[in-house]
């Protein structure tokens, strides 16, 4: 056996380790099903009002349409890169590195940013039930140090804890909704939220960008690919769950809060108070000690996502460094845990260095680490996914036809189609997700320019001047069958 395969395969991530369950439970927690709700959702409500339930079902339409040429896709790609080596494939090496570089600045920022909401609301709660005002910054780097040990510990650690937690917030959820609907809301249970008229009003764009939000992370299944028992299936099975599970509970959830408030008060009570807008239906409708279970799980949902989130961005490096664009240092794994431990040590240093910095400066841990981070991670990750839909047309269409026009061509472009509107919308409502001014906004669209840009001229470099390096870039891949015909998207 070659020296180099021996060393790869020494340095491989853990194989079969994750089941269908481990992967649905990493990818939602890294949503943070609670932290949306009481603190994202408020904003989704401020601009599409009762029409939110309605829009979150319509992009679970558009992100289902993009999982099946996706996941179609990973037939061919198995890989811990998953948007780099489908983009690699379908649209060349230098897009394909590119885009991997925009991947690792999206989900590292994504990460980053939640040490700011992990801050704010153990701070929060301290002060609650101690009396204690200890800075935000001091939890955030204690949960750090413990979300890098977990990293190290290994992927099966981690999708235990991920999976206690995501039932634990989940299940809060689903003690509201049962309590609103027992004691019959505000009394007006009109199907206003899904109607089109309502869900599809041209006022609505807005909500639709942030909306979007919500499915941020939905394609990770593919990511933790080379760790999945059951190769594929596993994968698009679990991607599968995860988009559903998303649409319709994010969905049904958010109609509780409406039918809390009423149709036609909900977008006033939103612009009223955003901050407590869902808490104020814990408060109102549930005992006193679930609202304080509540609170504290909103903790454990800030480190569920960080944790999920510090995995996903570890594999990228993992990715990048095992084939040459960053330092192939980073391609190695622990050999008894299989954890790619130099990648997760370069992510906390990267984070502890951010988190230092918005310390030192003084900067708002909410209004900006959280806000800002959210919005580089939320424009990298709808521009890979458009370019996704691109890069499986075409790639289906020249090795995978017998796959079937609707999942090589007919999904990809629909979702190709929706995801530049949502793209431009993004664009446009830029201002409204960092609630920051033009010079950051530039600044965030800036970062992810420059991402693209080294990445490309990594592999062009490695073109010229390491032309068998440049070769391998995007080939790791398993299972990759001659023919699709049978199969079921």
């Amino acid at each position: 056996m070659p020296a180099q395969a021996t060393g790869q395969r020494a340095h491989a991530l853990a194989g079969n380790a994750m089941g269908t369950k481990d992967l649905v439970f990493t990818v939602l927690a890294a949503l943070a099903p609670l932290t949306l709700i009481v603190a994202v959702a408020p904003l989704h409500f401020l601009k599409g009002g009762a029409a939110v339930p309605g829009g979150y079902l319509v992009a679970g339409v558009v992100m289902a349409l993009f999982a099946v040429g996706f996941m179609t896709m990973s037939r061919y790609v198995r890989n811990a890169g998953a948007f780099y080596a489908t983009i690699s494939r379908g649209l060349g090496k230098p897009v394909g590195s590119g885009a991997a570089m925009l991947a690792v600045a999206a989900y590292n920022a994504l990460q980053i940013s939640t040490y700011g909401a992990l801050g704010v609301y153990a701070n929060t709660t301290f002060a609650h039930y101690f009396g204690l005002d200890v800075p935000w910054y001091v939890f955030a780097l204690a949960g750090l140090v413990f979300v890098a040990w977990l990293g190290y510990r290994g992927i099966h650690t981690s999708a235990r804890i991920l999976g206690v937690l995501l039932v634990l917030e989940t299940a809060v959820l689903v003690v509201l909704a049962v309590y609103v609907l027992i004691k019959g809301g505000s009394g007006d249970w009109a199907a206003t939220s899904f109607s089109p008229a309502t869900v599809l009003a041209p006022d609505n764009a807005a909500m639709f960008a942030l909306v979007a939000g919500a499915f941020m992370g939905f394609e990770a299944t593919a990511i933790f690919s080379e760790e999945a028992r059951g190769g594929i299936r596993t994968v698009r099975r679990a991607t599968y769950i995860a988009v559903g599970f998303i649409a319709v509970f994010y969905a049904f959830i958010t109609w509780i809060v409406v039918i809390a408030y009423g149709s036609d008060k909900i977008a006033a009570a939103a612009e009223a108070d955003p901050v407590n807008l869902v808490v104020t239906v814990f408060t109102r409708y549930v005992p006193a000690p679930i609202v304080e279970v509540m609170n504290v799980l909103l903790l454990t949902s800030a480190f569920a996502a960080l944790l999920a989130l510090h995995n996903a961005a570890n594999r990228y490096f993992f990715a990048l460094g095992r084939e040459g664009l960053l330092p192939r240092a980073l391609g190695r794994t622990h050999p008894r845990t299989k954890a790619p431990w130099p990648a997760g040590l370069l992510q906390t240093g990267i984070a502890a260095v951010a988190v230092v910095a918005f310390a030192v400066t003084g900067s708002d841990p909410y209004l900006g680490l959280l806000l800002w981070g959210s919005a580089l991670g939320f424009l990298g990750i709808i521009a890979l996914w458009a370019l996704c839909s691109l890069a499986v047309i075409r790639f289906l269409r020249r090795q995978g036809a017998d796959a079937g026009i609707f999942r090589t061509t007919i999904a990809p472009g629909l979702s190709f189609v929706a995801l530049t509107v949502v793209l431009v919308l993004v664009l446009a409502n830029l201002p409204l997700l960092t609630g920051a001014g033009t010079f950051t906004n530039v600044l965030i669209i800036a970062i992810a320019v420059v991402a693209v840009i080294a990445g490309v001229a990594r592999a062009l470099h490695l073109r010229s001047h390491a032309p068998h390096l440049y070769a391998e870039l995007a080939q790791t891949s398993v299972d990759e069958p001659k023919s699709l015909a049978g199969e079921h998207a």
